[in-house]
Protein backbone atom coordinates (compact mmCIF):
# COMPACT_ATOMS: atom_id res chain seq x y z
CA UNK A 1 0.00 0.00 0.00
CA UNK A 2 1.16 3.43 -0.38
CA UNK A 3 0.73 4.83 2.92
CA UNK A 4 2.16 1.72 4.31
CA UNK A 5 4.87 3.41 5.88
CA UNK A 6 3.79 6.73 5.78
CA UNK A 7 2.84 6.98 9.59
CA UNK A 8 6.18 5.82 10.78
CA UNK A 9 7.71 8.85 7.49
CA UNK A 10 5.39 11.37 8.97
CA UNK A 11 6.50 11.26 12.56
CA UNK A 12 9.94 11.58 11.75
CA UNK A 13 9.27 14.53 9.32
CA UNK A 14 7.52 16.10 12.14
CA UNK A 15 10.46 15.47 14.41
CA UNK A 16 12.96 16.97 12.23
CA UNK A 17 11.35 19.87 10.99
CA UNK A 18 10.73 20.94 14.97
CA UNK A 19 14.37 20.49 15.48
CA UNK A 20 14.81 22.84 12.86
CA UNK A 21 12.87 25.32 13.59
CA UNK A 22 15.20 25.32 16.94
CA UNK A 23 18.00 25.30 15.39
CA UNK A 24 16.80 28.46 13.30
CA UNK A 25 16.12 30.37 16.45
CA UNK A 26 19.47 29.46 17.46
CA UNK A 27 21.09 30.72 13.92
CA UNK A 28 19.12 33.65 13.92
CA UNK A 29 20.19 34.60 17.28
CA UNK A 30 23.70 34.32 16.78
CA UNK A 31 23.48 36.12 13.30
CA UNK A 32 21.35 39.30 14.75
CA UNK A 33 23.29 39.53 18.27
CA UNK A 34 26.46 38.44 17.16
CA UNK A 35 27.14 38.87 13.57
CA UNK A 36 25.21 41.79 13.22
CA UNK A 37 25.55 43.46 16.25
CA UNK A 38 22.12 44.20 17.26
CA UNK A 39 21.80 45.51 20.68
CA UNK A 40 20.44 42.24 23.27
CA UNK A 41 16.97 42.85 24.70
CA UNK A 42 16.45 39.06 25.57
CA UNK A 43 18.71 36.19 26.47
CA UNK A 44 18.51 33.38 23.66
CA UNK A 45 16.33 30.73 26.20
CA UNK A 46 13.60 33.50 25.95
CA UNK A 47 13.98 32.99 22.52
CA UNK A 48 13.80 29.36 22.64
CA UNK A 49 10.83 29.13 24.62
CA UNK A 50 9.01 31.69 22.34
CA UNK A 51 10.00 29.00 19.38
CA UNK A 52 8.77 25.82 21.50
CA UNK A 53 5.67 27.93 22.29
CA UNK A 54 5.07 28.19 18.29
CA UNK A 55 6.14 24.89 17.16
CA UNK A 56 3.19 23.53 17.47
CA UNK A 57 1.52 25.78 15.97
CA UNK A 58 3.50 25.90 12.63
CA UNK A 59 3.03 22.36 12.85
CA UNK A 60 -0.53 22.50 12.82
CA UNK A 61 -0.23 24.66 9.97
CA UNK A 62 1.94 22.34 8.00
CA UNK A 63 -0.55 19.29 8.62
CA UNK A 64 -3.88 21.88 7.06
CA UNK A 65 -1.74 22.65 3.61
CA UNK A 66 -0.75 19.31 3.33
CA UNK A 67 2.62 19.25 3.68
CA UNK A 68 2.42 15.88 5.22
CA UNK A 69 1.05 13.86 2.45
CA UNK A 70 2.86 11.53 1.22
CA UNK A 71 5.61 12.35 -1.51
CA UNK A 72 5.17 9.88 -3.74
CA UNK A 73 1.70 11.46 -5.56
CA UNK A 74 3.08 15.43 -5.20
CA UNK A 75 6.32 16.98 -7.21
CA UNK A 76 8.65 19.35 -5.07
CA UNK A 77 7.36 22.82 -6.79
CA UNK A 78 3.41 22.34 -4.78
CA UNK A 79 5.30 21.44 -2.07
CA UNK A 80 7.91 24.70 -1.91
CA UNK A 81 4.25 26.63 -2.82
CA UNK A 82 2.95 25.03 0.53
CA UNK A 83 5.67 25.82 2.35
CA UNK A 84 5.87 29.33 1.62
CA UNK A 85 2.06 29.44 1.95
CA UNK A 86 2.79 27.94 5.62
CA UNK A 87 5.20 30.19 6.57
CA UNK A 88 3.42 33.54 5.35
CA UNK A 89 0.24 31.89 8.02
CA UNK A 90 2.92 31.39 10.66
CA UNK A 91 4.57 34.63 10.25
CA UNK A 92 0.89 36.55 10.55
CA UNK A 93 0.38 34.17 13.34
CA UNK A 94 3.36 34.79 15.13
CA UNK A 95 2.42 38.58 15.03
CA UNK A 96 -0.84 37.67 16.53
CA UNK A 97 0.75 35.60 19.31
CA UNK A 98 3.29 38.36 20.54
CA UNK A 99 0.51 41.21 20.94
CA UNK A 100 -2.08 38.78 22.56
CA UNK A 101 1.12 37.41 25.21
CA UNK A 102 2.60 41.07 25.50
CA UNK A 103 5.74 40.04 24.35
CA UNK A 104 6.24 42.59 21.71
CA UNK A 105 9.69 43.70 22.53
CA UNK A 106 11.00 40.95 21.43
CA UNK A 107 13.09 41.88 18.19
CA UNK A 108 11.62 42.05 15.37
CA UNK A 109 14.10 41.53 12.84
CA UNK A 110 15.59 38.56 15.06
CA UNK A 111 12.31 37.25 14.69
CA UNK A 112 11.58 37.97 10.84
CA UNK A 113 15.39 36.18 10.68
CA UNK A 114 13.82 32.90 11.81
CA UNK A 115 10.79 32.47 10.15
CA UNK A 116 13.05 33.62 7.24
CA UNK A 117 15.69 31.13 7.99
CA UNK A 118 13.11 28.04 9.08
CA UNK A 119 11.59 28.20 5.50
CA UNK A 120 14.45 27.61 4.09
CA UNK A 121 16.18 25.19 6.04
CA UNK A 122 12.74 22.95 5.97
CA UNK A 123 13.11 23.68 1.97
CA UNK A 124 16.42 22.73 1.41
CA UNK A 125 15.78 19.35 3.91
CA UNK A 126 12.30 18.33 1.95
CA UNK A 127 14.42 18.50 -1.25
CA UNK A 128 17.07 16.32 -0.15
CA UNK A 129 15.25 13.90 1.40
CA UNK A 130 13.13 13.53 -1.78
CA UNK A 131 16.64 13.38 -3.74
CA UNK A 132 17.82 10.81 -1.21
CA UNK A 133 14.65 8.72 -1.66
CA UNK A 134 14.92 8.70 -5.85
CA UNK A 135 18.68 8.00 -5.43
CA UNK A 136 17.23 5.17 -3.51
CA UNK A 137 15.26 3.97 -5.86
CA UNK A 138 16.84 4.35 -8.58
CA UNK A 139 19.43 1.69 -6.88
CA UNK A 140 16.45 -0.33 -6.44
CA UNK A 141 15.74 0.17 -3.06
CA UNK A 142 12.19 1.44 -1.50
CA UNK A 143 10.71 0.35 -4.67
CA UNK A 144 6.81 -1.05 -4.84
CA UNK A 145 7.23 -3.83 -7.04
CA UNK A 146 3.71 -4.54 -7.97
CA UNK A 147 1.98 -7.34 -10.19
CA UNK A 148 -0.97 -6.05 -12.28
CA UNK A 149 -4.09 -7.76 -12.60
CA UNK A 150 -5.69 -6.71 -15.76
CA UNK A 151 -5.09 -6.68 -19.22
CA UNK A 152 -7.23 -3.71 -20.82
CA UNK A 153 -7.17 0.12 -20.78
CA UNK A 154 -7.30 0.10 -17.08
CA UNK A 155 -4.42 -1.93 -16.60
CA UNK A 156 -2.99 -0.15 -19.57
CA UNK A 157 -2.96 3.41 -18.26
CA UNK A 158 -1.91 2.49 -15.09
CA UNK A 159 1.35 1.13 -16.63
CA UNK A 160 1.86 4.16 -18.31
CA UNK A 161 1.53 6.34 -15.31
CA UNK A 162 3.76 4.90 -12.96
CA UNK A 163 6.50 4.27 -15.91
CA UNK A 164 6.04 7.91 -16.61
CA UNK A 165 6.12 9.37 -12.77
CA UNK A 166 9.69 6.56 -12.20
CA UNK A 167 9.74 8.83 -8.95
CA UNK A 168 6.72 7.33 -7.70
CA UNK A 169 8.98 4.17 -7.28
CA UNK A 170 6.43 1.51 -8.58
CA UNK A 171 7.90 -1.25 -10.56
CA UNK A 172 5.94 -3.46 -12.49
CA UNK A 173 7.06 -7.27 -12.31
CA UNK A 174 3.96 -8.18 -15.04
CA UNK A 175 0.74 -8.80 -15.43
CA UNK A 176 -2.16 -11.40 -15.15
CA UNK A 177 -4.91 -11.52 -18.17
CA UNK A 178 -6.21 -13.85 -20.24
CA UNK A 179 -5.52 -11.36 -23.16
CA UNK A 180 -1.49 -10.51 -24.46
CA UNK A 181 -2.11 -6.78 -25.16
CA UNK A 182 -0.09 -4.83 -22.43
CA UNK A 183 3.63 -3.66 -23.06
CA UNK A 184 4.57 -6.03 -20.13
CA UNK A 185 5.62 -9.38 -18.97
CA UNK A 186 2.18 -11.68 -19.30
CA UNK A 187 2.54 -14.03 -16.02
CA UNK A 188 -0.46 -15.76 -17.05
CA UNK A 189 -4.18 -16.23 -17.32
CA UNK A 190 -7.07 -15.53 -14.99
CA UNK A 191 -7.16 -19.11 -14.12
CA UNK A 192 -3.56 -19.39 -13.16
CA UNK A 193 -3.74 -16.01 -10.85
CA UNK A 194 -3.60 -17.99 -7.61
CA UNK A 195 -1.02 -20.23 -8.22
CA UNK A 196 1.27 -17.09 -9.90
CA UNK A 197 0.32 -15.66 -6.66
CA UNK A 198 1.25 -17.97 -4.13
CA UNK A 199 4.76 -18.54 -5.96
CA UNK A 200 5.74 -15.09 -6.20
CA UNK A 201 5.85 -12.45 -3.17
CA UNK A 202 4.79 -9.14 -4.43
CA UNK A 203 4.70 -5.47 -2.89
CA UNK A 204 1.03 -5.28 -3.68
CA UNK A 205 -1.37 -6.34 -6.52
CA UNK A 206 -2.88 -3.81 -8.45
CA UNK A 207 -6.58 -4.80 -9.86
CA UNK A 208 -7.37 -2.72 -12.82
CA UNK A 209 -9.89 -4.52 -14.47
CA UNK A 210 -11.94 -3.37 -17.54
CA UNK A 211 -16.19 -3.90 -17.54
CA UNK A 212 -15.61 -7.27 -19.92
CA UNK A 213 -13.19 -8.86 -16.95
CA UNK A 214 -15.06 -7.51 -14.03
CA UNK A 215 -16.36 -11.10 -13.18
CA UNK A 216 -12.82 -11.40 -12.01
CA UNK A 217 -12.77 -9.31 -9.36
CA UNK A 218 -14.14 -11.52 -6.60
CA UNK A 219 -11.44 -14.12 -7.45
CA UNK A 220 -8.48 -11.49 -7.47
CA UNK A 221 -9.73 -10.60 -3.76
CA UNK A 222 -9.78 -14.09 -2.88
CA UNK A 223 -6.05 -14.84 -4.26
CA UNK A 224 -4.63 -11.84 -3.01
CA UNK A 225 -6.29 -12.79 0.59
CA UNK A 226 -5.41 -16.74 0.80
CA UNK A 227 -1.84 -15.83 -0.71
CA UNK A 228 -1.34 -12.76 1.85
CA UNK A 229 -0.91 -10.17 -1.14
CA UNK A 230 -1.63 -6.53 -0.59
CA UNK A 231 -4.24 -5.58 -3.10
CA UNK A 232 -4.83 -2.12 -4.52
CA UNK A 233 -8.40 -1.97 -6.89
CA UNK A 234 -9.04 0.86 -9.48
CA UNK A 235 -12.71 1.82 -9.80
CA UNK A 236 -13.80 1.40 -13.24
CA UNK A 237 -15.23 5.03 -12.69
CA UNK A 238 -11.59 6.26 -12.00
CA UNK A 239 -11.85 9.05 -14.35
CA UNK A 240 -14.42 10.48 -12.71
CA UNK A 241 -13.47 10.45 -9.09
CA UNK A 242 -11.61 12.96 -6.72
CA UNK A 243 -7.83 11.78 -5.43
CA UNK A 244 -9.82 11.87 -1.77
CA UNK A 245 -12.89 9.67 -1.96
CA UNK A 246 -14.61 9.55 1.05
CA UNK A 247 -16.63 5.96 2.07
CA UNK A 248 -19.36 5.82 4.44
CA UNK A 249 -21.73 3.37 5.36
CA UNK A 250 -25.38 2.25 5.19
CA UNK A 251 -25.78 -0.38 7.48
CA UNK A 252 -23.34 -3.12 6.57
CA UNK A 253 -22.83 -2.04 3.37
CA UNK A 254 -19.72 0.28 2.31
CA UNK A 255 -20.82 3.15 -0.40
CA UNK A 256 -18.14 5.11 -1.64
CA UNK A 257 -18.89 9.06 -2.74
CA UNK A 258 -16.48 9.70 -5.58
CA UNK A 259 -15.87 12.96 -4.78
CA UNK A 260 -15.22 13.98 -0.83
CA UNK A 261 -16.22 17.74 0.04
CA UNK A 262 -14.80 18.90 3.16
CA UNK A 263 -17.19 21.84 3.47
CA UNK A 264 -19.94 18.68 3.56
CA UNK A 265 -18.80 18.09 7.24
CA UNK A 266 -20.67 20.81 9.34
CA UNK A 267 -17.36 21.91 11.55
CA UNK A 268 -16.02 22.68 8.60
CA UNK A 269 -18.99 24.45 7.19
CA UNK A 270 -19.37 26.32 10.57
CA UNK A 271 -15.74 27.36 10.73
CA UNK A 272 -16.50 29.04 6.89
CA UNK A 273 -19.66 30.80 8.09
CA UNK A 274 -18.14 32.46 11.37
CA UNK A 275 -15.15 33.95 8.78
CA UNK A 276 -17.74 34.79 6.14
CA UNK A 277 -19.95 37.00 9.13
CA UNK A 278 -16.62 38.27 11.07
CA UNK A 279 -15.12 38.93 7.91
CA UNK A 280 -17.88 40.72 5.49
CA UNK A 281 -18.66 42.61 8.82
CA UNK A 282 -14.85 44.18 9.08
CA UNK A 283 -15.07 44.55 5.06
CA UNK A 284 -18.24 46.49 4.84
CA UNK A 285 -17.31 48.79 7.31
CA UNK A 286 -13.88 49.27 5.76
CA UNK A 287 -15.24 50.21 2.21
CA UNK A 288 -18.13 51.93 3.33
CA UNK A 289 -16.47 55.19 2.36
CA UNK A 290 -16.03 54.15 -0.96
CA UNK A 291 -19.28 52.82 -1.51
CA UNK A 292 -21.25 55.52 -0.33
CA UNK A 293 -18.94 58.07 -2.73
CA UNK A 294 -18.86 55.88 -5.91
CA UNK A 295 -23.19 55.26 -5.20
CA UNK A 296 -22.93 58.97 -5.27
CA UNK A 297 -20.99 59.35 -8.12
CA UNK A 298 -23.36 57.07 -9.94
CA UNK A 299 -26.66 58.66 -8.87
CA UNK A 300 -25.11 61.87 -10.18
CA UNK A 301 -23.48 60.95 -13.79
CA UNK A 302 -26.51 57.69 -14.65
CA UNK A 303 -29.06 58.34 -12.87
CA UNK A 304 -31.75 55.94 -11.57
CA UNK A 305 -30.72 52.88 -9.35
CA UNK A 306 -27.53 53.08 -7.79
CA UNK A 307 -27.61 49.34 -7.11
CA UNK A 308 -27.58 46.93 -10.28
CA UNK A 309 -29.12 43.32 -9.14
CA UNK A 310 -28.59 40.19 -11.07
CA UNK A 311 -30.23 36.41 -10.69
CA UNK A 312 -26.82 34.16 -10.03
CA UNK A 313 -26.96 30.13 -9.72
CA UNK A 314 -25.64 29.68 -6.08
CA UNK A 315 -25.41 26.91 -3.78
CA UNK A 316 -27.33 23.51 -5.12
CA UNK A 317 -28.40 25.54 -8.14
CA UNK A 318 -30.33 28.05 -6.12
CA UNK A 319 -31.11 31.18 -7.92
CA UNK A 320 -30.10 34.28 -5.83
CA UNK A 321 -30.15 38.40 -6.48
CA UNK A 322 -26.28 39.04 -6.53
CA UNK A 323 -25.97 42.75 -6.10
CA UNK A 324 -23.31 45.23 -7.55
CA UNK A 325 -23.15 48.96 -8.19
CA UNK A 326 -24.00 50.26 -11.11
CA UNK A 327 -21.46 50.63 -13.43
CA UNK A 328 -23.40 51.06 -16.64
CA UNK A 329 -26.36 52.28 -18.15
CA UNK A 330 -30.16 50.36 -17.87
CA UNK A 331 -30.33 48.17 -20.38
CA UNK A 332 -33.00 44.69 -21.73
CA UNK A 333 -29.92 42.32 -21.76
CA UNK A 334 -28.89 42.47 -18.48
CA UNK A 335 -29.04 38.76 -17.85
CA UNK A 336 -28.31 37.44 -21.09
CA UNK A 337 -25.66 40.05 -22.31
CA UNK A 338 -21.81 40.25 -21.93
CA UNK A 339 -19.95 43.50 -21.57
CA UNK A 340 -17.56 44.61 -24.31
CA UNK A 341 -14.10 46.59 -23.73
CA UNK A 342 -15.64 49.12 -26.22
CA UNK A 343 -19.08 48.57 -24.64
CA UNK A 344 -21.38 51.80 -25.44
CA UNK A 345 -23.98 51.27 -21.97
CA UNK A 346 -20.58 51.97 -20.11
CA UNK A 347 -19.15 55.32 -18.40
CA UNK A 348 -16.20 56.47 -17.29
CA UNK A 349 -16.66 56.29 -14.16
CA UNK A 350 -18.24 52.66 -14.56
CA UNK A 351 -15.27 51.48 -16.30
CA UNK A 352 -13.48 53.05 -13.39
CA UNK A 353 -14.66 51.03 -10.72
CA UNK A 354 -15.16 48.08 -12.76
CA UNK A 355 -11.38 48.24 -13.20
CA UNK A 356 -10.92 48.53 -9.61
CA UNK A 357 -13.87 45.67 -8.73
CA UNK A 358 -15.15 48.53 -6.58
CA UNK A 359 -18.86 47.20 -8.47
CA UNK A 360 -18.65 44.48 -6.08
CA UNK A 361 -18.04 45.43 -2.82
CA UNK A 362 -21.90 45.34 -2.46
CA UNK A 363 -21.36 41.11 -2.54
CA UNK A 364 -20.29 41.56 1.08
CA UNK A 365 -24.20 42.03 1.84
CA UNK A 366 -24.99 38.80 0.18
CA UNK A 367 -21.98 37.43 2.02
CA UNK A 368 -23.35 38.69 5.40
CA UNK A 369 -27.02 37.11 4.12
CA UNK A 370 -25.21 33.74 3.24
CA UNK A 371 -26.14 33.69 -0.46
CA UNK A 372 -22.27 34.10 -1.13
CA UNK A 373 -19.11 33.46 0.96
CA UNK A 374 -16.06 35.50 0.57
CA UNK A 375 -14.17 32.52 -0.94
CA UNK A 376 -15.54 30.11 -3.81
CA UNK A 377 -16.34 29.88 -7.25
CA UNK A 378 -17.84 33.10 -8.67
CA UNK A 379 -21.42 32.99 -9.98
CA UNK A 380 -22.89 32.56 -13.38
CA UNK A 381 -25.89 34.21 -14.96
CA UNK A 382 -28.75 31.41 -15.10
CA UNK A 383 -28.36 32.02 -19.10
CA UNK A 384 -24.71 30.79 -19.26
CA UNK A 385 -25.12 28.22 -16.55
CA UNK A 386 -27.68 26.33 -18.92
CA UNK A 387 -25.31 26.61 -21.93
CA UNK A 388 -22.08 25.83 -20.32
CA UNK A 389 -23.03 22.86 -18.19
CA UNK A 390 -23.34 20.88 -21.57
CA UNK A 391 -20.08 21.80 -23.40
CA UNK A 392 -17.67 22.00 -20.10
CA UNK A 393 -16.91 18.58 -18.71
CA UNK A 394 -17.89 18.89 -14.19
CA UNK A 395 -19.24 22.65 -15.04
CA UNK A 396 -22.27 22.05 -12.73
CA UNK A 397 -20.08 21.07 -9.40
CA UNK A 398 -19.39 24.22 -8.65
CA UNK A 399 -22.73 24.51 -7.39
CA UNK A 400 -21.97 22.19 -4.45
CA UNK A 401 -20.24 24.34 -2.58
CA UNK A 402 -21.41 28.66 -2.43
CA UNK A 403 -20.07 30.82 -4.47
CA UNK A 404 -17.81 33.69 -3.49
CA UNK A 405 -16.56 37.06 -4.27
CA UNK A 406 -12.88 35.95 -4.80
CA UNK A 407 -11.89 32.12 -5.60
CA UNK A 408 -9.09 30.03 -6.37
CA UNK A 409 -9.30 30.21 -10.18
CA UNK A 410 -8.94 34.51 -9.76
CA UNK A 411 -5.78 34.51 -7.57
CA UNK A 412 -4.47 32.29 -10.52
CA UNK A 413 -5.24 34.48 -13.31
CA UNK A 414 -8.15 32.99 -14.43
CA UNK A 415 -10.83 35.43 -14.71
CA UNK A 416 -11.65 37.78 -17.42
CA UNK A 417 -10.66 36.96 -21.29
CA UNK A 418 -9.31 33.68 -19.59
CA UNK A 419 -10.17 30.19 -20.41
CA UNK A 420 -13.33 28.96 -18.76
CA UNK A 421 -12.69 25.14 -18.58
CA UNK A 422 -9.42 26.35 -16.50
CA UNK A 423 -11.54 27.73 -13.97
CA UNK A 424 -13.26 25.21 -13.22
CA UNK A 425 -10.58 23.31 -12.67
CA UNK A 426 -8.98 25.10 -9.94
CA UNK A 427 -13.14 25.37 -9.13
CA UNK A 428 -12.66 21.72 -8.41
CA UNK A 429 -9.38 21.49 -6.74
CA UNK A 430 -10.53 24.27 -4.04
CA UNK A 431 -14.28 22.33 -3.72
CA UNK A 432 -12.00 18.88 -3.12
CA UNK A 433 -8.94 20.39 -1.27
CA UNK A 434 -10.67 23.28 1.34
CA UNK A 435 -9.68 24.23 4.70
CA UNK A 436 -9.74 27.12 6.49
CA UNK A 437 -5.96 28.23 5.75
CA UNK A 438 -6.78 28.02 1.69
CA UNK A 439 -9.47 30.66 2.32
CA UNK A 440 -7.40 32.91 4.32
CA UNK A 441 -4.15 32.39 2.01
CA UNK A 442 -6.66 33.05 -1.08
CA UNK A 443 -8.17 36.61 0.80
CA UNK A 444 -4.67 37.70 1.42
CA UNK A 445 -3.43 37.11 -2.39
CA UNK A 446 -6.67 38.86 -3.64
CA UNK A 447 -5.54 42.25 -1.39
CA UNK A 448 -2.38 41.73 -2.97
CA UNK A 449 -2.96 41.02 -6.86
CA UNK A 450 -6.83 40.34 -7.09
CA UNK A 451 -8.76 43.36 -6.94
CA UNK A 452 -7.33 44.98 -10.10
CA UNK A 453 -9.26 43.41 -13.17
CA UNK A 454 -6.80 43.53 -16.17
CA UNK A 455 -9.13 41.36 -18.47
CA UNK A 456 -9.83 42.61 -22.67
CA UNK A 457 -13.61 41.69 -22.96
CA UNK A 458 -15.35 41.06 -25.60
CA UNK A 459 -18.17 40.45 -27.39
CA UNK A 460 -20.40 37.45 -27.02
CA UNK A 461 -20.27 34.94 -29.95
CA UNK A 462 -23.38 32.30 -30.18
CA UNK A 463 -24.10 29.27 -32.76
CA UNK A 464 -27.55 27.66 -32.25
CA UNK A 465 -27.63 28.60 -28.77
CA UNK A 466 -24.70 27.47 -27.83
CA UNK A 467 -21.92 29.91 -26.40
CA UNK A 468 -18.31 29.06 -29.18
CA UNK A 469 -16.04 32.07 -27.71
CA UNK A 470 -15.85 30.36 -24.16
CA UNK A 471 -12.88 32.71 -23.44
CA UNK A 472 -15.34 35.81 -23.53
CA UNK A 473 -16.76 35.54 -19.92
CA UNK A 474 -17.14 38.84 -17.62
CA UNK A 475 -15.67 39.33 -14.50
CA UNK A 476 -16.53 36.32 -12.90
Amino acid sequence: MIKENQKLFNQLNVLSDAVISVISVVLAYLLIFYMLAFERNYPLTDYIKLALLFVPVQLFTFGCVGLYDSYRTSTFGKELMRIIEAFFIDGLIMIAMLYIIKMIHFSRWMLALFLILDMILIAIKRLMLRKTLKRIRTKGYNKKYIVLIGGGKIAAHYLESIRREKEMGFECDGYISDDNELDAERLGSFDEMFDILDRHSYSEAVCALDSDEIDHLGDAVEACERTGTKISVIPMIYKYMSATPAIDMVGDIPMMNIRRIPLDNMGNAFMKRAMDIAGSLVMIILSSPVMLISALIIKITMGGKVIFKQQRVGLNKKIFTMYKLKSMKDNAESDTAWSTDNDPRKTRFGAFIRKLSIDELPQLFNVLKGDMSLVGPRPEIPFYVDSFKHSIPMYMLKHQVKPGMTGLAQINGYRGDTSIEKRIEYDIEYIENWNIFLDISILIKTVFAGFVNKEKLRTKETENGVITDERTKTKA
